[in-house]
């Protein structure tokens, strides 16, 4: 997936801002936040929506929770509170067609967001 901006940041050929890593998913800083605190956790593994997770993605989709809540912790954000996101497509706001949840924080938020 050398096309996928998200893989190139996956393998380490983009490391600009990155928060937190390891061998399962890579945690960096938005390059246009919507937030003070807004950070984007990927999988290392190519998955490009919510549609395409399977049952074998279930524990990584897990773990991409525990990376956002020990970077909100880092960011100081557990006791404020903070929001996490995941598009769908396109037309749902996901620019990027590899998984990923947006970590917000910093400021309140409102509902219904949109």
């Amino acid at each position: 997936m050398s096309e996928c901006l998200f893989c190139r940041i996956a393998a380490g050929e983009i490391t600009e801002k990155i928060v937190f890593e390891d061998e399962r998913v890579v945690a960096f800083e938005d390059i246009d936040p919507q937030a003070p605190v807004h950070v984007i956790i990927i999988p290392r593994k190519h998955i490009p929506t919510v549609l395409d997770l399977t049952n074998a993605d279930q524990e990584l989709v897990g773990y991409m929770h525990t990376v956002a809540n020990r970077v909100a912790a880092e960011k100081s954000l557990t006791e404020s509170g903070f929001r996490l996101v995941t598009n769908c497509k396109e037309s749902a706001g996901q620019e990027v067609l590899h998984l990923h949840i947006h970590l917000l924080g910093g400021r309140d938020f409102r509902w219904p967001p949109g």
